[in-house]
């Protein structure tokens, strides 16, 4: 992976989260199985959070079982949302990032980990202690950091208070900014990744985008523009937070993204012939 221009990272688990109708382990297994062919820099595979809130889900650590890591240079990412889930997820071998959202909407972090802000704070403290104990590492993931559909106080500082307290209280090195119903327009990106990055440019600053087949253009160019190098996506957009509104907004398309990406000569390192194998293989996976 060394010398490539950006890192993708494959989220198939935002993909499915959102979907009722339960996918059998077998056809996740065969489609993250195709993923793990591609070359993304991470997969974002799974999550341990109760499955009472993300039933899809609950065959996670199965999925982790049962995939083919043969040959691939991918690394696995799953989401937790309180210390159990951290534990569980520090036992998993496969398991390179442990991924935290911490929302800067009060609304949300309530509906999304049932804690307050900060709840959430301790709650994310435990799991840096976790991870690193288990030699994981921490990707915290802003939540809401573009604004929320709630009424809650935002204003870019908040967010700039909550990722330099992560930074330099818990040593995160990894932060996703994301924009978690769709709302953020590009001068908003512009904004946050050009006031973050070269504050901390010892941290890893990724675009967690949750787009429309109309705005993903321009939001993603202004990402870029600011320096950003990592980007979160999902093959043919699906997916979005169902714990935000009833409404889904999907994810940035990733063959669309890195289609953008080669017509500009970024060298990206995947597997092109696998990345279309995975497009044809999701149409018998997700509804």
């Amino acid at each position: 992976m060394d010398g490539l221009e950006v890192k993708l990272i494959e989220c198939p688990r935002d993909a499915m989260q959102g979907i009722v109708p339960f996918i059998p382990t077998a056809v996740k297994v065969e489609y993250l199985n195709e993923l793990l062919r591609v070359g993304f820099h991470t997969i974002d595979i799974g999550s341990f959070v109760s499955p009472k809130a993300i039933p899809q889900l609950a065959d996670t650590a199965e999925v982790l079982g049962r995939i083919d890591l043969h040959g691939s240079r991918s690394k696995l990412l799953v989401i937790v949302a309180n210390e159990r889930g951290a534990e569980q997820a520090a036992q998993q071998p496969n398991v390179t990032y442990i991924g935290y959202p911490f929302s800067i909407s009060e609304t949300f972090q309530q509906r999304n980990t049932n804690t307050s802000i900060e709840g959430s704070w301790h709650r994310i403290a435990r799991i840096a202690e976790i991870a690193q104990a288990a030699g994981k590492e921490l990707v915290v993931y802003i939540s809401m950091a573009f604004g929320n559909p709630y009424g809650d106080p935002w204003n870019g500082d908040v967010a700039l208070y909550w990722t330099d307290r992560l930074v330099n209280e818990l040593g995160v090195r990894i932060i996703a900014l994301s924009d978690t119903v769709g709302v953020a327009g590009p001068d908003d990106i512009r904004t946050m990744f050009s006031a973050l990055i070269p504050s901390l440019p010892h941290v890893e600053f990724g675009a967690h985008l949750h787009c429309t087949p109309d705005n993903w253009p321009c939001k993603t160019q202004a990402a870029w523009d600011a320096g950003c190098r990592r980007f979160d996506g999902a093959i043919k957009g699906f997916g979005g937070c169902p714990m935000a509104e009833d409404e889904l907004v999907g994810n940035l398309q990733t063959e669309l993204f890195v289609e953008l990406l080669g017509s500009r000569g970024v060298r990206t390192g995947l597997d092109m012939s696998a990345l279309m194998s995975s497009v044809r293989r999701s149409a018998s996976v997700f509804p």
